[in-house]
């Protein structure tokens, strides 16, 4: 018994070093460089920490205090996000492997690609070896310049997540010119429409629930909307036979009353509340993950969120492949029917006359295991440090 009782313990602190090896909380790390708090402070304010930590393999290329003031001091919320996010890279690069790049250049993908908003190669960052040490960083537009070069290292943990010191913001053409749209000026059943939702924004307008979108829209609000066709889907109910409190009560379960993006969601593990809610455990949400798909439960019925139809803090949109149907209203979901047992032969007794014969039995049903996510294994692998990188975990 102490051997299975030594195994059990060997199992579960190696499994707490997978998870230490394996997690990384960017702002937590970057709490111990006074440097780049002001980095860190925009990367809380416009939830980009949220999806920082939801990947497995990231880079971020962090600028000092002076460099993000001077950003920062120019330009609205929304585009500072924008800028970070082409901060940060969705590959794993340490010092050593910058001066390792094949060709001497390369394409990498940053998190601003991942929006939906960076058409062509917006999205890529170009990185090139100089060489004598230094390497380039700038827009992987055709004719951009390498106006940013490597600095020093910050932090790595590998192959997880590396954090290194550029000298100058990295600008992609037309990233700074982009509209930042007001949270005051946002059209929100303009937007419904364009991204085919014109069934949930006649909706909201009907029933007055659009004058409590909009205002919300200052403080933070994320709306999910269902698309035309998940009106028209097999299950759902006859909604025009909900009281005008009842379609409120609807209408207000689809938006949360503060600003959560899509990494924000992944990273949610509470019940979320909604417009709706007005109490403990009324009206909630709750989220799943699985890799970079977020499902929404109601305690009805799931639904994906789908795409983002709009995102500039404080306010996100996403479409949604169900209409959210709340407990509250239309009951919670039926609870499986149990497994048949498997019927046994009865147990024989002390007789003269023959056994009865056995009962055959009946089949277990077995539910299908969904097939396990693909883990990514970054490209390459470290070699010799150049000179100048500062610390290496």
């Amino acid at each position: 018994m102490g051997a299975f009782h030594r195994l059990n313990l060997l199992h579960f602190t190696l499994s707490l070093v997978v998870i230490a090896v394996n997690g990384h909380n960017i702002t937590a790390i970057l709490e111990g460089f006074p440097d780049y708090s002001v980095y860190n402070s925009f990367l809380t304010q416009t939830k980009l920490a949220d999806e920082i930590n939801t990947r497995e393999t990231i880079t971020c290329l962090v600028l000092n205090n002076g460099a993000m003031s001077a950003l920062t001091s120019k330009h609205p919320l929304s585009v500072v996000k924008n800028i970070l996010s082409l901060h940060v890279l969705l590959d794993y690069y340490d010092p050593q492997k910058l001066h390792k790049i094949s060709d001497g250049t390369t394409l990498t993908t940053t998190l601003y690609q991942t929006t939906g908003n960076a058409p062509g190669h917006l999205g890529f960052v170009n990185i090139t070896d100089l060489q004598g040490g230094k390497v380039g960083f700038g827009s992987a537009i055709p004719g951009s310049k390498l106006d940013s070069s490597y600095t020093k290292s910050v932090k790595q943990i590998p192959y997880n997540i590396s954090i290194l010191e550029i000298s100058a913001p990295i600008i992609a053409p037309g990233i700074l010119t982009a509209p930042a749209p007001s949270s005051s000026g946002v059209n929100i059943t303009g937007l419904l429409e364009k991204a085919g939702c014109k069934t949930f924004a006649s909706l909201l307008t009907s029933s007055g629930v659009l004058k409590t979108y909009e205002s919300a829209l200052d403080k933070g609000l994320t709306v999910f909307a269902p698309s035309d066709e998940a009106f028209k889907a097999e299950g759902v109910p006859d909604l025009s036979k909900l009281t005008n409190a009842e379609q409120v009560s609807l209408l207000e379960y689809h938006a949360l009353p503060d600003y959560k993006p899509k990494g924000t969601l992944k990273t949610t593990k509470d019940p979320i509340s909604t417009l709706a809610t007005n109490g403990a455990g009324k009206y909630d949400l709750t989220v799943t993950t699985a890799g970079d798909s977020v499902t929404l439960h109601t305690g009805v019925g799931p639904s994906r969120v789908a795409e983002a139809v709009f995102d500039s803090p404080p306010v996100a949109i996403f479409t949604v492949d169900n209409v959210l149907l709340p407990s509250e209203l239309f009951g919670k979901s039926p609870s499986p029917a149990p497994a048949p047992e498997p019927v046994s032969s009865p147990s024989p007794t002390p007789s003269l006359s023959p056994s009865p014969s056995p009962m055959s039995e009946a089949p277990s049903p077995l539910a299908a295991s969904p097939p396990a996510p693909p883990t990514g294994t970054p490209v390459g692998s470290p070699a010799d440090s150049p000179a100048g990188s500062s610390e290496n975990s």
